[in-house]
């Protein structure tokens, strides 16, 4: 008797040690409007891109095993609010309608530039007060603060499609005359057009650091997901993993900018 009690207590013990041994699970939030450089999705998993890499490095610096949940963007901070996901990246503040209280933010960790795109042999800067009326083309959901007066006056109208990359293709086979895009994916689109038919940025409409959200939980290694953004950021790991995705030529050519910007309003409550 005493043997099947000693092995039943050692049998908990290694059961018991396997459990603590197991890596902590990081659920990690994928937006579906997300096209590449950003992610690449197949069967509700992500398989390439910057944010994927960076997911990647977060779970290996921590030790996690990371678990990826594909959310439409109206979902998201419902997710968040209900603790459904433990970090979400590629967001700013001003995307927040309302800021939930148990997550905490990292540093900023890339910067994002929202471009007035143009066809081929287009050139800037151009302000969006002087376009003509017409449609823009634009993602769902998205809002933009500098083209949102035009769109309530009726001067300009949106041409909303699902995700970035269709928008740019909407502006390729013309059948849109300027659409907004942020660089990192008009840089992208770029990559496997011929020169003579790249699309040119006309204008920066709006600049954003964005950077990551963790839930604080005691039961999540949250300060140290925070100091593992610290540690990619200041390694230049980050840098390294976008430029993976970038072309190094396009990326170091200046941008057009307006003489007189149009005013940017602070509100801005989706990606």
């Amino acid at each position: 008797m005493r043997r099947v009690l000693a092995i039943l207590l050692l049998w908990i013990l290694l059961w018991a040690t396997h459990g603590l041994a197991q890596p902590p699970v990081l659920r990690f939030s994928i937006a579906e409007s997300w096209s590449m450089p950003l992610m690449r999705v197949e069967d509700q998993q992500p398989a390439q891109g910057i944010l994927f890499e960076l997911m990647q490095a977060i779970a290996r610096e921590v030790d996690a095993r990371p678990q990826y949940h594909v959310l439409a963007r109206l979902r998201l901070q419902e997710a968040m609010q209900a603790g459904e996901i433990d970090v979400r990246c590629y967001v700013s503040s001003q995307w927040l309608s309302e800021r939930p209280g148990d997550y905490l933010w990292s540093i900023p960790l890339i910067e994002q530039r929202d471009l007035l795109v143009g066809r081929p042999g287009d050139n800037g800067p151009v302000s969006p007060d002087t376009l003509p009326p017409q449609a823009i083309g634009t993602v769902l959901g998205y809002t933009y603060p500098t083209l949102e007066p035009l769109f309530s006056q009726g001067r300009l109208r949106r041409e909303d499609s699902r995700n970035q990359l269709l928008v740019l293709q909407k502006l390729q086979v013309g059948r849109l005359r300027h659409a907004v895009s942020n660089q990192l994916s008009l840089q992208w689109y770029n990559r496997s057009l011929p020169p003579d038919q790249h699309l040119h940025p006309l204008a920066v409409l709006d600049e954003q650091a964005l950077g990551c959200m963790v839930r604080n939980d005691p039961e999540l290694p949250t300060q140290a997901v925070l100091r593992a953004l610290v540690r990619i950021k200041q390694s230049g790991e980050m840098q390294r993993i976008v430029e993976r995705y970038t072309d190094a030529q396009q990326a170091a050519t200046p941008l057009p900018v307006e003489e007189s910007p149009p005013s940017i309003t602070p509100d801005r409550k989706t990606r």
